[in-house]
């Protein structure tokens, strides 16, 4: 049977951005997409509860284990985890047919997720937002007070692992400065639309007139 995954040339770019809780990595991301029109954010189920401000199918699909694990057997999601106690998967179709279109696919991922997504896709850009310090991510926790303090203990804990992973991404950004992880970030995005390959996919005539195909 053909793989659906490589059945086709994909001319949109995958971003993966991954960081344990409290780095960053979401503000980052909102601050990007209201920035950049030619990415678009990948939304995710999960199985965690919802948080106050949060809409179902805005910053995630929110549903319960039962349902999650029947997705997930029946071969929905193009990854999936378990995180800090709750299930998160990303649905494989729409990512399929986004990048086809030529359009950019952002990733909000953890490690797990973003290993799944790498055999699948290898040339997916793999972005890890590293906080300054551990007390600095300890802190940031604390301070947004979205979650109880068990949860908050287990992110911490789970932190240093995620962090090991880091020499597995592409690319690190240390999100010390707002301001500057966000420039770093944009810049990524904009170089990986400059390689050779991106360009050559998305103006195959223009090449092919210059000879450099």
């Amino acid at each position: 049977m053909l793989n659906p995954i490589r059945s086709f040339k994909s001319f949109g770019n995958i971003f993966i951005i991954s960081a344990p809780s409290g780095a960053g990595k979401s503000t980052l991301v909102n601050e990007l997409l209201k920035k950049d029109h030619k990415i678009k954010l990948s939304i995710s189920t999960t199985t965690r509860p919802m948080r106050p401000g949060e809409k179902n199918g805005r910053e995630y699909y929110f549903t319960n284990i039962d349902n999650f694990k029947k997705l997930q057997k029946s071969g929905k999601f193009l990854e999936w985890a378990e995180v800090h106690g709750n299930f998160y998967g990303t649905s494989f179709f729409p990512i399929v047919r986004e990048i086809k279109s030529n359009v950019d696919i952002l990733l909000e991922i953890d490690f797990q997720g973003a290993k799944q997504i790498k055999k699948k896709f290898p040339n997916a850009i793999g972005i890890f937002i590293l906080p300054p310090s551990l007390d600095s991510l300890k802190e940031r926790l604390y301070k947004r007070g979205q979650d109880k303090y068990d949860v908050i203990s287990r992110r911490i804990l789970s932190a240093n692992k995620e962090i090991s992973y880091a020499n597995k991404f592409d690319y690190i950004i240390i999100n010390n400065k707002f301001s500057k992880a966000l420039l770093q970030l944009k810049a990524i995005i904009n170089a990986n639309r400059c390689k050779f390959s991106y360009q050559a996919k998305n103006n195959i005539s223009l090449f092919k007139k210059f000879n450099i195909l």
